[in-house]
């Protein structure tokens, strides 16, 4: 019989996304203990980062830099995923840690990764109306997904300790991609 990291491994990234997206914390716990989810975690963040990108790219010429620009957001996407895990993991394992928290870059990275699984709801951002207030659902949904992430990731027992860390991680995340995309434009 197979254990469940056994098991684990041959877990389908659909099935990993809908359970992230259904905030279970078996998966982040998945996710998490499986090296090999890495890969299926890149997926997950180019998938979210072209499903943001493409109500603007449809927004039309005035706004949309086309292609080019969706290209661009998928590479800031990776980009960011990668600093705001170093910044999370920072934060989580040496200025907010407690006794019990053991975690690597890797496994808050895949878990920070699969909490951005909602993030695929925001194709539909380019709806009239309703695309707006989705948006904004999903990002709340994914800071949820995110904090459950941390919160397993890191072996914490407190919610509020996760909350603390996804917040204090933004801060330098939200300045090293204004310097990033601020050169871009530049």
């Amino acid at each position: 019989m197979l254990d469940n990291r056994e098991r684990s491994k041959g877990a389908s990234i659909i099935n990993r996304m809908i359970g992230a997206a259904r905030l279970r914390v078996s998966t982040f716990e998945d996710v998490e203990a499986d090296r090999s989810a890495t890969r299926q975690a890149v997926v997950v963040v180019i998938a979210v980062a072209i499903a943001t990108g493409v109500p603007t790219a449809m927004a039309g010429p005035e706004t949309a830099g086309g292609i080019g620009n969706l290209l661009f957001g998928v590479a800031v996407g990776l980009v960011g995923w990668a600093i705001w895990a170093w910044a999370t993991y920072l934060v989580g394992t040496k200025l907010l840690s407690t006794p019990q928290t053991h975690a690597d870059w890797g496994q808050l990275a895949r878990a920070l990764a699969f909490a951005q699984s909602p993030g695929v709801l925001k194709i539909f951002g380019a709806v009239p109306v309703i695309g707006l207030p989705l948006f904004i659902a999903v990002s709340l949904w994914q800071f949820v997904g995110m904090v459950i992430a941390v919160r397993q990731a890191l072996d914490y027992n407190s919610t509020r300790r996760a909350i603390g860390v996804v917040f204090l991680a933004g801060i330098p995340y939200i300045v090293l991609m204004a310097i990033l995309l601020g050169g871009a434009e530049g």
